[in-house]
């Protein structure tokens, strides 16, 4: 009598985790692009930023910067190699509900204000705890560029 009411416990089980990773897979995709260096992860990240949206434009991306990557948010920030300036790619890519953030250890760090970086610019107290807990607590892949 015991073996077939572990066998009715054990499929409820397996019903119940299926139904959990079917919920978990639902919904749009949720990304956080990691950088750090702004001059070699810097345009290359925004290029591959607006492909993944044309191609996935329901995505949830998160851009998540720290220690050299918050060069790319500042006010009138160019890549050295094209000359490109950022806050134009950065506003349209934030027009299509893409969220900058900026780590303000780095802040700390590096002696900088708030008030250097584009409009654009959120602020996160720790650019990689917010990256762990994005991944961890809130499902977000992973892209480092």
């Amino acid at each position: 009598m015991k073996k077939p009411i572990q066998l009715i416990f054990a499929a409820i089980l397996a019903i119940g985790f299926g139904s959990v990773a079917s919920a978990q897979s639902s919904g749009p995709t949720k990304v956080v692009y990691h950088i750090d260096d702004a001059e070699t992860q810097g345009l290359k990240g925004l290029r591959n930023i607006r492909n993944h949206l044309d191609v996935s434009p329901q995505t949830t991306i998160i851009v998540v910067t720290h220690a050299n990557g918050v060069d790319m948010l500042m006010e009138g920030a160019k890549d050295k190699k094209n000359n490109v300036e950022y806050a134009p790619l950065v506003g349209a890519l934030k027009s299509r509900g893409v969220k900058f953030e900026v780590c303000e250890i780095t802040l700390k760090n590096r002696n900088l204000k708030k008030d250097q970086f584009i409009l654009d610019a959120d602020f996160t107290p720790s650019g990689v705890v917010r990256v762990a807990d994005l991944q961890y607590k809130d499902g977000f892949a992973y892209i480092k560029p």
